[in-house]
Parts: C-alpha cells; sequence; structure tokens
C-alpha cells in the first residue's frame, strides 16, 4: 500500500500570497493550459488516458483555489448557512485533492501540490482581480461574491468533467470514473443550495 501524504495543512495567508517553487515555475506559462509538469507518457496497454492525467492535474489546482475561497469565508463574517457550506466544501474537498494525488503516483504521473493553482487557470477558476476582491469583501457583500463566484467555479468543475468524457477512451479507468462522477453529484447538489442562499440575502 502507498503511504499516504501528510493532511494537507496549507493556510490562507500561505496559498493567497506565497505560490511554491513548483508554481513559480509555471509563472510564464498560458493559464488556459490543461496540464502542468513533466509531459504525460502514457505506457502501451494503460487504462487511462493522457485526458484522465490531464484532468486530475487540473482538477487539483481547481479544488485548492475553492479551498482557498472556502477558509476565507469565517474571517470575512460569512453568515452561518455560507460558513457551513464553505466548511464542507473545505473538508470535502481536501481528501479528494489526496485521493487525486495518489491516483497520479500510482501510475507514475506528475502529482501537482496545492499551490498550483496559481499557475493553471482553468475552466470556472476565479482571476486573482476576483480572488481579491473576495479577500476583502465582508459580510453580505463576502456572501454574494462567494456564492456568485463558487457557482461559477462548481459550473467549470462540471464542464472539466464533460470535457473529460468527450474525449474518445477517457474516463474509463474505474477510479477516474468514479470521482469524476462523483465531482457531478456533490457539485451539482451545492450548485443547487448555493442558487438558494444567494436568492436569500438582501439585495444590493
Amino acid at each position: 500500500m502507498m503511504a499516504r501524504r501528510p493532511i494537507l495543512a496549507f493556510s490562507v495567508l500561505s496559498l493567497l500570497v506565497g505560490a511554491s517553487a513548483s508554481a513559480s515555475a509555471q509563472a510564464g506559462m498560458d493559464h488556459s493550459m490543461h496540464h502542468m509538469g513533466p509531459e504525460i507518457v502514457i505506457p502501451n496497454g494503460a487504462l487511462y488516458t493522457k485526458a484522465d492525467v490531464e484532468f486530475m492535474q487540473g482538477m487539483i489546482a481547481h479544488h485548492a483555489q475553492a479551498i482557498v475561497m472556502s477558509r476565507l469565508a469565517e474571517k470575512n463574517g460569512a453568515n452561518p448557512q455560507v460558513l457551513k457550506l464553505s466548511r464542507k466544501i473545505d473538508q470535502s474537498q481536501v481528501p479528494e485533492i489526496q485521493i487525486m494525488q495518489h491516483w497520479l503516483e500510482r501510475y507514475g504521473q506528475f502529482a501537482p501540490d496545492t499551490a498550483s493553482w496559481h499557475g493553471m487557470r482553468m475552466d470556472g477558476m476565479l482571476n486573482d482581480e476576483e480572488i481579491a476582491a473576495l479577500d476583502k469583501a465582508k459580510g453580505v457583500m463576502f456572501d454574494r461574491l462567494f456564492l456568485v463566484g463558487m457557482i461559477k467555479h462548481h459550473e467549470g468543475a462540471l464542464k472539466m468533467v464533460d470535457d473529460l468524457f468527450k474525449v474518445k477512451g477517457a474516463g474509463q479507468e474505474v477510479d477516474a470514473n468514479t470521482f469524476a462522477n462523483d465531482v457531478v453529484s456533490a457539485q451539482t447538489a451545492e450548485i443547487g443550495i448555493m442558487r438558494g442562499l444567494l436568492a436569500k440575502l438582501p439585495p444590493k
């Protein structure tokens, strides 16, 4: 059995301000890229595809930014329902990052760390200005920016899954298939919750 990685106990401050060396190396790269690290080589007879590897690598960055967003809720005075949701997203996506890292390592592929979101911009991810605005917002303004931003974020994740399954042969390896479908189930449900919370906020 592969040794488990340490719990991903990153702080909001370290994620917002300090990218790791591996992320810094990506600074000059195209943010629309769908993979990072060494060139992806798929062995003959493998049950997974290049698209599966790119999906897992990209979703690690995607999840890492969602955790950053979620951890801003407590310090920025989110209302109790938004705070409860943000904690759920945090607590569910940390272990999901570990699942994706373990999957990549099992197949000898590059596994990005949680700082990878600094150098990758996948579908639905917030840009630097949007993250900065969320970091500064307080109370109801934070709630609104968080919900609007996280709905967009989740919709981006759903598109990533949809794009994966459009690639011939991709999404068929059993663990990749299960994970991708779990993302759809969980994030579709959370989008519904967030739209309900957004509708309850006071008008601007």
